[in-house]
């Protein structure tokens, strides 16, 4: 990471997502210094993504940032949930189980989106189980406690399915 780069990447970074006009601008900048910087292409990303809900130019910019750099570990949690907002469930799931065997990868997150994936397939059950596991890689009260909150809301939403099949 050259110098001038960095620079430009941690002003769009400081930008984001407060001042878009700035952000981009400072990204352009990083970007045409390196344009196979895996971080500056994840947050263009994250402005396609979470912004601007173009979920498809989203997904371009992951994809590069995927392919200059596998080990990055901040493109795999912002891609999933470009992945998951956009319900490529099956794409998802491929990187999420990647992701996993990462080095140094927030596990937590990472399982957490794994539950999301589950509930949003309606399968309650099965989007408990990686919380059990989040919560083992929990390294903070903060953390445990959003697990825990994951859960119960999971489990209301499991107890409301129960009681229609019963009403029919």
């Amino acid at each position: 990471m050259t110098l001038t780069k960095s620079k430009y990447y941690f002003e769009a970074l400081d930008n984001y997502p407060y001042s878009l006009p700035d952000c981009l601008e400072a990204l352009n900048y990083a970007l045409s210094y390196d344009p196979e910087d895996a971080d500056s292409l994840c947050l263009m990303g994250r402005i396609y993504s979470e912004m601007l809900t173009d979920y498809e130019k989203a997904k371009m910019y992951f994809e590069e940032a995927m392919q200059y750099n596998v080990a990055n570990l901040n493109t795999p949690l912002h891609y999933i949930k470009c992945l998951l907002d956009n319900e490529d469930l099956d794409e998802a799931e491929k990187l999420i189980n990647y992701a996993l065997k990462i080095k140094g990868i927030d596990k937590a997150r990472i399982l957490i989106q794994k539950s999301q994936l589950f509930e949003i397939r309606l399968e309650y059950k099965k989007a408990l189980e990686p919380l059990k596991e989040a919560e083992k890689y929990s390294y903070n009260q903060a953390m445990i406690d959003f697990v825990r909150s994951r859960a119960k809301f999971i489990k209301s939403k499991m107890a409301k399915s129960k009681k229609k099949k019963v009403k029919k």
